[in-house]
């Protein structure tokens, strides 16, 4: 099964530009070089799923006029990666629905932390409303249409009563998590994730294991976070990078999660093989 991909933001935890920063890439008219948090749309087999909710879901949300999503897949527990997640509201409005979450248990746990409220057995009227799902790095798991999922319908001054769902075509696809390290010492577990013919991953400096790599054979296209060319404890250098991209064999290959210390995209794509590309906010693959 075939997937299409949109890349909603390319950069790292704090984007391009950088504030207060006057280096040529933060101050570059290139629009290629203006880069949100990290965060990728994918449409496969009907769904549409969103890796990663930061601190711009926002305005990637209204960028890109997303209008449905059937689930939020989750990479790791950084703020760049989930402190949009209060948005989510704005969706319960508008599809009157839940919206489905799936993460690793320690990335639920840092949730509950940071969004109590949305958790709480009272909640305050207007709370965003979400499902978590639990999942690991070693299994494949399926993500279904919300459309089957609980209504929620609203009274103003008490918040969302929850109706039971309505019958509608059980639309489901399998994904692949591709478990890797958000450090050199394995401190940070990270999930990629494979839809089809597409591989995402980000914030992973080395796989967890051999297997791994094994669960990328055979993709078109896959992605990997780099912040600069020198090794860094938390991502790969880019010659590390381009390691990875050599060993998976995809057609095309995508550097994301791009920081100012890497050149500018005009000079940073004239410095890289042939198949591989620094990725760009509004790129679409697949």
């Amino acid at each position: 099964m075939r997937a299409k991909l949109t890349f909603l933001g390319t950069g790292t935890s704090s984007g391009i530009p950088m504030i207060a920063c006057d280096c040529d890439v933060c101050r570059s008219a290139d629009p290629r070089d203006k880069r949100l948090r990290a965060s990728a749309l994918v449409e496969y087999g009907g769904l549409t799923i969103l890796v990663d909710a930061g601190p711009d879901f926002r305005c990637q949300m209204l960028r890109q006029d997303v209008r449905h999503l059937d689930a939020i897949l989750l990479t790791h527990n950084h703020k760049d990666h989930t402190g949009g997640l209060d948005d989510i509201r704005a969706f319960n409005v508008a599809e009157r629905h839940p919206v489905n979450i799936w993460c690793e248990k320690y990335v639920e746990d840092t949730l509950r932390r940071e969004y109590a409220y949305a958790f709480a057995e009272q909640k305050y009227p207007g709370a965003p409303e979400w499902r978590v799902h639990n999942i690991d790095g070693a299994h494949p798991f399926r993500v279904h249409s919300n459309a089957n999922e609980e209504i929620l319908s609203w009274e103003k001054g008490f918040g969302y009563h929850h109706l039971p769902p309505q019958s509608a075509p059980d639309a489901s696809v399998e994904i692949i998590p591709i478990h890797g390290w958000h450090h050199r010492e394995k401190k940070l577990s990270v999930l990629g994730y494979r839809f089809g013919n597409i591989a995402y991953l980000t914030d992973i400096k080395q796989l967890d294991s051999e297997a791994e790599l094994e669960k990328l054979k055979g993709v078109e296209y896959v992605t990997l976070g780099c912040v600069k060319v020198e090794d860094h404890h938390a991502h790969p250098s880019l010659q590390e990078t381009l390691d990875f991209f050599a060993k998976v064999g995809a057609r095309e290959s995508y550097i994301t999660h791009l920081s100012h210390q890497l050149p500018r995209h005009a000079v940073f794509a004239d410095m890289l093989p042939p198949h591989v590309h620094p990725a760009y906010d509004g790129l679409v693959i697949g």
